[in-house]
């Protein structure tokens, strides 16, 4: 198979959702568009993939280095010899020729968006569902996917006006869509307040080992254990990015201080970050990872971190992909791993999955189309097409 063209283009959220450290009016995402010269049931097969949530486009890099990289491989390069078919491993091999170590956030999103694009590619070509794709490849030994996976749901962002209110009803929309586990936004608010929501969803889910508080990493150290105390006689989930990723003094003190989980990983782009994390955060195994692959070179680093995350005594079902959309649900039940995360009704077309995949007592139903599936979240796909369009496909 060769790969004709690729396009990209940076496409505004212009989301009004607010965390502890930032709003999401500006924030972007960048979509690709990998076009082969081959057809499956009648059509084109078309790569597609988005660079999650929570970072800005990245088309910079994608236009300067990687898509010239690989429109200029050849088939022998690029492919599977046995198949025929695009080979993810050798697209990243040649994607980070003449890459310096370090820096990796400045080319992992970049690069992890094209390596997911490749997948949906390989699934497209297979028939598969990514997942089955993963599970063949990345999988534990013998254990056949599930057809669904636990799933919790993401938001809780600050509302300017009635936040509370909102909140409240916001929580309750997702127990009647069928969740029964809930993540909430903490640290933009005196702590008086922060207590006052988190009671009032706890009110709603009835335990607070169904309650995850992502602070957005918005504490120094004194603030973060002072907040690790105050939440401590609630038994939630997990305490997700109290301080700064890289601030592994703070993630020790607090994981030595506070009696609950701690999570993170989101805002790591590299299986060496993740280690650094493991190494010096101070969790002796008792963290949540939450890795998100397009940010972070793709499924194939996310098949490291997790050999790695095992290495430091991390359980697999403490590792929960980041990402609430369609690419980190195949991570999660190809890898065998703990849960995956929802947005739905956020972040414009990009959250949420497609309309293959129900909710169910906690419980996220995999979809069965051939590759990631983008096929079927029709406001996500018009912007896929379209770009699709822009190459004369």
């Amino acid at each position: 198979m060769k790969i004709l063209s690729i396009a990209e283009r940076t496409v505004p959220i212009a989301s009004s959702l607010r965390n502890a450290r930032i709003d999401f009016s500006e924030i972007t995402a960048s979509v690709v568009a990998v076009v082969t010269d081959q057809f499956r049931d009648g059509r084109r097969v078309v790569g597609h993939a988005f660079n999650s949530f929570g970072r800005y486009g990245c088309g910079g890099p994608l236009r300067e280095r990687f898509i010239p990289r690989l429109l200029r491989a050849t088939p022998a390069e690029l492919n599977d010899p046995d198949s025929g078919i695009v080979d993810p491993q050798r697209a990243l091999d040649l994607m980070l020729r003449r890459e310096k170590a370090g820096a990796h956030a400045e080319r992992s999103m970049a690069v992890g968006t094209l390596e997911l694009a490749l997948w949906d590619i390989v699934g497209k070509m297979r028939g598969l569902p990514l997942y089955r794709v993963l599970a063949e490849r990345m999988g534990e030994p013998g254990i056949e996917p599930a057809r669904s996976v636990r799933c919790y749901v993401g938001g809780g962002f600050y509302r300017e006006h009635d936040d509370l209110a909102r909140l409240g009803d916001e929580v309750r929309g997702h127990i009647d869509a069928g969740y029964t586990e809930v993540k909430i936004k903490a640290g933009g608010l005196p702590l008086a307040a922060e207590l006052r929501r988190i009671e009032s969803v706890l009110a709603l889910v009835g335990s607070g080992s169904r309650l995850a508080l992502d602070a957005s990493c918005a504490f120094g150290r004194d603030e973060a254990l002072a907040f690790a105390r105050a939440i401590a006689p609630y038994g939630l989930r997990w305490l997700e990015e109290p301080c700064d990723p890289a601030d592994f003094e703070t993630y020790r003190a607090v994981s030595e201080a506070y009696a609950g989980t701690v999570a993170g990983g989101e805002n790591l782009f590299s299986h060496e970050e993740v280690a650094n994390f493991l190494r010096y955060g101070g969790f002796e195994g008792r963290v949540v990872l939450q890795p998100d692959p397009p940010l972070a070179y793709g499924l194939l680093e996310l098949q490291r971190i997790v050999a790695l995350a095992r290495a430091h005594g991390v359980a697999r079902e403490n590792i929960v992909p980041h990402g609430g959309n369609l690419m980190s649900l195949h991570a999660t039940a190809g890898l065998g791993l703990g849960s995956a995360e929802s947005y739905p009704g956020l972040f414009g077309p990009f959250g949420g999955f497609s309309r293959e995949v129900r909710i169910e007592n906690g419980r996220a139903t995999l979809p069965e189309s051939p590759g990631i599936g983008f096929e079927e979240q029709p406001a996500l796909y018009r912007i896929f097409h379209e770009l699709a369009a822009s190459l004369g496909v």
